[in-house]
């Protein structure tokens, strides 16, 4: 019996399995402009602190806002022009007297219009698309690090802040391949307290760093400390 305890607690062991890996947000993102123009405002203020459906960086859309204005009213004069031009259309396949080729080239001015009014309905999707993309609003990310100043000129692609999502923490530890399938039984101890967390992902495919390893993300909730490092135990 004594031989059979010794056995079980040696097998044990041999499958413990210690890591340290450092907490971290979630996620992170690096937010960049996908438009050109003026920074006209930057929010400092909220460097190193959460948003609350806080404007980050708002770059200058006061041209595109006027396009847009006229652009808009071009279309409704395209609009009633189309309607103008379709009545006639219609009123000429009534008289007998118009050859075909008057009637096709007043179905030609209907077409040429409702092309201009596509082309129209594009640039005003781009331009609404350009003045949102202009200011940049965070509802509840922590400001990690604001990368331009009020009156920098940005352009597409310019690091304009980083972010990231402190909703939950995540932990990566890289596991040797054969050993995956013995971790997935074991319960999870963080600095040596036995938890409640199951395995998030794993990433079926070999680190390229870590040649003959699968990464592993643990998800933790209500984390009160990041950045720090943690022990991760699987018995």
């Amino acid at each position: 019996m004594r031989y059979l305890l010794a056995f079980i607690i040696t097998a044990n062991l041999a499958f413990a399995s210690v890591f340290y890996a450092k907490l971290e947000p979630i996620n992170s993102y690096k937010v960049k402009s996908s438009v050109s123009g003026k920074v006209i405002f930057s929010n400092e203020e909220i460097e190193g602190k959460r948003a609350a459906n806080s404007t980050i960086i708002e770059i200058d859309s006061y041209v595109d806002k006027v396009d847009l204005k006229q652009t808009q009213k071009k279309l409704q004069a395209v609009n009633s022009m189309i309607e103008i031009e379709k009545r006639n259309y219609e009123r000429m396949n009534r008289v007998s007297s118009k050859s075909e080729f008057e009637k096709d080239n007043q179905k030609i001015k209907v077409i040429n219009l409702e092309t201009t009014k596509a082309d129209i309905e594009i640039k005003i999707a781009n331009l609404k698309d350009s003045i949102k993309n202009k200011k940049l609003i965070e509802k509840s990310n922590y400001i990690y690090n604001i990368n331009v100043k009020k009156d920098d000129y940005v352009t597409p692609g310019t690091l304009l802040y980083e972010a990231k999502d402190l909703s939950k923490g995540k932990l990566e530890i890289f596991i040797p391949i054969e050993d995956i399938e013995t971790i997935k039984t074991k319960d999870i101890y963080i600095d040596d307290k036995k938890s409640d967390l199951k395995i998030a992902k794993i990433y079926d495919v070999a680190d390229s760093e870590h040649i003959s390893s699968y990464k592993v993300e643990l998800h933790i909730k209500d984390v009160k400390k990041f950045s720090r490092l943690v022990k991760i135990e699987f018995r």
